[in-house]
Order: structure tokens, then C-alpha cells, then sequence
């Protein structure tokens, strides 16, 4: 994807990327700031068309990246859930059939009826993850979204992203932390 031009120099955050991961393989991408991680994430979940070459998806994606994005501040966490399901196609029956569970997941006690707008980005965080694992994608994309939140909830969203990989998932994840 070219950003912009300096002077007579294209500059491209990626070019000359190809990869493939399989069901139940895990990529993690690791660089510096700038080197187009967050990019690839974008480009790999459709937020972002590539300028030149293509992306051959195979299974349904779940990503943080457009939950994120598709969050309303003056809604409640719960309605935030049902606007997300929207978002994703999902059938309203199916939504509400899995709310109870992604509330329980987020843990945010009775802040899951306030707006998100008093959400700290932990909590923000949190409940992006509980409705993004929550639909069972056959890949998930996560872009530094486990650093967030307290330790308990780290371990606790570490865990699910491995259960996700046991039941033959491709998940895509950018970090900072090697540990991964």
C-alpha cells in the first residue's frame, strides 16, 4: 500500500509481503514502529483495499481491528454487543444467545450498562475481545490488544486465544511482547 510520496520516493508501508497461514497455525508479526504491522492487519481484514497485489481469505475473519472502530460511545456496553453482531452479520437470535456469555467473558461487573464512553481503554479492550472470540472465527486478527487490562485479564485472554488455536483457528497477531 504506497502512503505518500516524498519528494521523487514512493514510500510503501508494505510491498513485496506474502505469506500463508493454515488452520491452526498462529503468525505472530514483530517490528519496529512504522515497519507496517498494523497496516498488514488493516489490509488482511479488509479496512484497507491493497494498491497492488491481493489478499486470498479463505474463512471468517474476526478482528478487533473494525470492533474497535464500529463502537458507539453513547451506547451501553450491552447494546455495544448487539450493534457489533450487526456489524458482523450475525442474526440477532444468535446475539442474544451469546450475549450472556461475552458479558460474563468481559467482566466489566456493572459497567456493562454504562456508555463506553466512560470505558477506560482496558475495558474498551476487554469487551472488543469478549465479542470478537465469542463468534468462533476461523481467523482471528489481533493487533496489541493483549497488552491492555490487568494481568488476570491478560492470562485469561492468553488462555482463549490458545483454546482458538486447539480448535484449529489461524489467528494473525501483532506484539510487542516475545513472550507470545
Amino acid at each position: 500500500r504506497r502512503c505518500h510520496r516524498q519528494g521523487d520516493k514512493a514510500f510503501w508501508a508494505l510491498r513485496n509481503v506474502s505469506f500463508t497461514v493454515h488452520q491452526g497455525e498462529s503468525v505472530g508479526v514483530i517490528g519496529p514502529n512504522g515497519a507496517g504491522k498494523s497496516t498488514l492487519l488493516q489490509v488482511l481484514a479488509g479496512i484497507i483495499t491493497p494498491s497492488e497485489g491481493w489478499v486470498d481469505v479463505d474463512g471468517h475473519i474476526s478482528s478487533l481491528l473494525t470492533l474497535g472502530v464500529g463502537f458507539d460511545a453513547d451506547l451501553s456496553g450491552t447494546d455495544n454487543i448487539r450493534l457489533a453482531g450487526a456489524f458482523m452479520g450475525l442474526d440477532h437470535s444468535l446475539v442474544e444467545e451469546k450475549l450472556p456469555g461475552i458479558v460474563a467473558y468481559a467482566d466489566l461487573g456493572e459497567f456493562i450498562d454504562a456508555p463506553i464512553k466512560t470505558y477506560s481503554s482496558g475495558m474498551r479492550a476487554r469487551l472488543g475481545f469478549a465479542i470478537a472470540t465469542s463468534v468462533e472465527p476461523d481467523i482471528l486478527i489481533l493487533d496489541e490488544v493483549l497488552s491492555t487490562g490487568d494481568a488476570a485479564f491478560r492470562a485469561k485472554s492468553k488462555q482463549r486465544v490458545g483454546e482458538l488455536v486447539h480448535e484449529a483457528k489461524a489467528i494473525v497477531l501483532v506484539t510487542h511482547d516475545m513472550n507470545w
